[in-house]
């Protein structure tokens, strides 16, 4: 799998949304460590994060005041998470410097994306990635194999950087339709068809790069 390309702090008090963060920043290869809480705010910045993700709603206070302390301390990125929709929430939240803002409930999807520009933006993880003689340019919707560009679509540059990070792990196919497509559970044929696609613009170029996994999914091997 690579190493780890992010570190990120995931403060929410609700635990099943709290352990469905962690899991899809891991799936991502972040460093991510939770917390239900945070009274004190040196155990956060003791891991050195590189952004935090923050609910305003929390049982020792107010998620703002958490943020500005942190931010006193550590220079550090700041997504907010919360139920209210309020504008003058988000306007709070932003004047205080806030990377971003998401309401709940949210897709993780939505998140991981949000995730990856603010983490790009600091320079905590790469704009493009490069496995062998394979390129992709997410930011600037960009692929080429061995110097030829390829002509993808959004969803295949995304299934393909999603492989290309994951290099050599054998990944389900619930894992990309939750990591690309955004689902937590839909027709497995929609990858299918999608990898099937991928290849054939792929190995025009040279050999496979996509490989099956029986009983499994596919893994990435340049």
């Amino acid at each position: 799998m690579g190493a780890p390309i992010g570190r990120v702090v995931v403060i929410e008090d609700e635990q099943p949304v709290r352990d469905a963060i962690l899991a899809a920043l891991r799936a991502e290869r972040f460093t991510a460590t939770g917390f239900e809480d945070l009274p004190r705010p040196a155990d956060a910045l003791a891991l050195a994060p590189d952004l935090a993700i923050l609910d305003v709603l929390l049982p020792s206070g107010n998620g703002f005041a958490l943020a500005r302390l942190l931010r006193e301390r550590q220079e550090l990125s700041i997504i907010f998470l919360t139920a209210r929709d309020a504008v003058a929430d988000r306007v709070a939240g932003l004047e205080l410097g806030a990377d971003d803002y998401l309401v709940k409930p949210f897709a993780l999807e939505e998140l991981m994306a949000r995730v990856r520009a603010v983490l790009r933006r600091r320079g905590a993880i790469p704009r493009v990635l490069e496995v062998g003689r394979m390129l992709v340019d997410e930011e600037h919707g960009f692929a080429a194999r061995a110097g030829r560009e390829l002509a993808l679509t959004s969803t295949e540059l995304r299934l393909l950087a999603f492989l290309m990070r994951h290099r050599g792990q054998a990944l389900s196919k619930d894992q990309l339709l939750t990591q690309v497509w955004g689902y937590d559970a839909y027709d497995h044929n929609l990858v299918e068809v999608h990898i099937s696609a991928l290849r054939r613009k792929l190995e025009t170029n040279g050999p496979r790069l996509i490989h099956t996994v029986r009983g499994i999914g596919y893994r990435f091997s340049p």
